[in-house]
């Protein structure tokens, strides 16, 4: 149901010519409200349920998230707009799926890549330092972090010279995506989740237990079987969620300490630890 109003709202807003940012918002908004509500009718984990002070905890990341993310688009969109197509080179059935597969691939390198790199770490470390997983903490996140892998997906994609129509639908399915692997819902994909996605992967992918965190993926799950990151089973699951060293960040309630992390001197190898 969540695909099939993503693709409604794609093809809506392209037929009738409506402002693509606005579209953005209205799914991201909407998948929220989506599964929010899934989580209430199907957890899988109740104590997973945000409580009121974490809700206002995470409300308060959601918005320099999307006032940072929004800031970014602008510098991001500046370039864009100089290289990508105004129009289609190919059919959109066929421009659409090959800008999905690309900017997945972006997106899971990039977040490889910020669970290896030590400097990154600091900056993406903040979103794992949560011990749940849920839909309204997704949105849990260092500014420069959402900075770095917006522009990295974006920009790989009108290099290669998709059209604005087809980077847009890719977003849209990204942010849907996005949410959808962190929320806290009992939903079982079976021999899908070898193709896409999904809160059974993504929760390994918050394990304490390193050997099972893989799946950087967050939307396909080819790239995780390709690069040898792919390790969930019908049945596996986290013990528990978070950092396997909690002292390496600071609390996600205390937000000021958590944007001046990276610039702080590393207490000991605790960071480099969870890596």
């Amino acid at each position: 149901m969540l695909l099939l109003a993503v693709a409604s709202c794609g093809a809506a807003t392209l037929a009738e010519g409506w402002d693509t940012g606005r579209a953005v918002v209205a799914c991201q908004f909407g998948s929220i409200g989506y599964l929010w509500l899934l989580e209430r009718l199907i957890p899988y984990r109740p104590e997973w349920h945000p409580s009121g002070r974490e809700v206002r905890c995470y409300g308060i990341y959601f918005i320099l998230t999307m006032t940072g993310g929004a800031v970014a688009q602008l510098l991001v969109s500046a370039v864009v707009t100089r290289l990508a197509a105004p129009h289609p080179a190919l059919p959109l059935y066929v421009e659409i799926p090959l800008a999905l597969l690309t900017g997945s691939l972006a997106k899971y390198l990039s977040h490889r890549w910020s669970h290896q790199n030590r400097w990154l770490w600091r900056l993406h470390g903040v979103h794992h330092a949560l011990d749940k997983v849920n839909v309204t903490n997704n949105g849990v996140n260092h500014l420069l972090d959402i900075l770095v892998a917006q522009f990295i997906v974006q920009l790989t994609l009108a290099a290669v010279g998709f059209s604005a129509a087809s980077v847009f639908c890719a977003t849209l399915f990204v942010v849907a995506q996005g949410y959808f692997v962190h929320a806290n819902v009992d939903v079982r994909l079976g021999a899908l989740n070898h193709v896409l996605a999904s809160p059974e992967q993504h929760r390994l992918h918050h394990s304490t237990v390193l050997a099972e965190a893989g799946h950087y993926g967050s939307d396909f799950a080819i790239w995780d079987h390709a690069f040898g990151s792919f390790t969930w089973r019908p049945g596996r699951a986290p013990v528990a969620v978070g950092l396997d060293d909690p002292h390496a960040f600071p609390p996600t309630g205390d937000v000021l300490a958590n944007l001046l992390h990276p610039w702080r001197p590393a207490a000991g190898s605790g960071a480099e630890s969870s890596l």
